[in-house]
């Protein structure tokens, strides 16, 4: 167990740098495609700044505490997206029976699965993120400290495993349901556009469900909570945001579970 652990990153990278050639093999058109995927992503952060050009503060949020939820929010999906988006794509694979591939080659097939189209474009939604998140730090009244750093550093790798262990929970379900790639997005995609928003302006309900049930609430917006001074929701404690890491260990004990449960009922095209 602790070898495979061990020869993981070089089995992946292997298995990328041959995409990562072919998308740098035509260099004009990947600086084209990288700038198209930032331009389309700022324009979130666009309407948030034209929002604020008409209020003060949003959900008891100013401009720069948004600005550094956006950019949080988007670099943790980015950041996942990157290195595991691929394997929402699993369903299609396990219909067309390139699958089966997958199962005779000496490189798990969850390596196989996550590095299969990996697209270095991908790059432009972390990039565009840490573009804000600069705007962020130089916007927000914090008294920065070493722990504040720290936890804002570490909850960005936390909520890239969270949101990275919700794209492998998806591909298992595909196992059972071929078709239901768009299952997944509505946690992952639309989980980002949820949490780069105060998490209060949806009620209890929702918050409840975001902690609880699906921790996307962990993936930014406690541990930014826990930055920028701000008491929890639920009568939280405000510390809450610190266990974004312990969440991260569960969410990627659960998707091993399920990428494991899946394979164990794959028998190939049309399972």
């Amino acid at each position: 167990m602790v070898e495979r652990l061990v020869r993981a990153p070089g089995q992946y990278w292997m298995l990328t740098v041959m995409w990562i050639r072919s998308a740098l093999a035509y260099p004009a058109s990947f600086v084209l495609m990288l700038c198209s995927s930032m331009l389309i992503t700022v324009m979130d952060f666009v309407a948030v700044v034209i929002m604020f050009s008409h209020i003060s503060s949003f959900g008891g949020f100013t401009l720069g505490e948004m600005a550094l939820l956006y950019a949080t929010a988007s670099m943790t999906l980015g950041i996942a997206d990157l290195f595991t988006g691929s394997i929402e794509r699993v369903g299609e694979r396990i219909r067309t029976g390139a699958f089966d591939a997958y199962m005779i080659r000496p490189v798990p097939t969850f390596l196989q699965a996550a590095a299969d189209g990996f697209a270095l474009r991908r790059l432009g939604r972390p990039l565009q993120a840490g573009v804000v998140l600069v705007f962020a730090c130089r916007h927000i009244d914090v008294d920065w400290t070493v722990a504040k750093g720290i936890t804002l550093v570490v909850s960005m790798v936390a909520g890239s495993v969270i949101f990275g262990a919700i794209f492998v929970l998806g591909a298992s379900f595909q196992f059972i349901a071929v078709d239901s790639a768009e299952l997944a997005n509505s946690f992952t995609y639309g989980g980002q556009t949820m949490t780069q928003y105060p998490l209060t302006i949806f009620g209890k309900e929702i918050v409840r469900a975001v902690t609880f049930v699906v921790p996307l609430a962990f993936v930014n917006y406690y541990p930014v909570l826990f930055v920028l001074g701000k008491p929890a929701p639920l009568g939280l404690p405000s510390w809450i945001g610190l266990l974004s890491p312990l969440v991260a260990v569960a969410m990627v004990a659960l998707a091993s579970l399920a990428w494991r449960g899946g394979l164990r009922r794959y028998r190939s095209t049309g399972s």
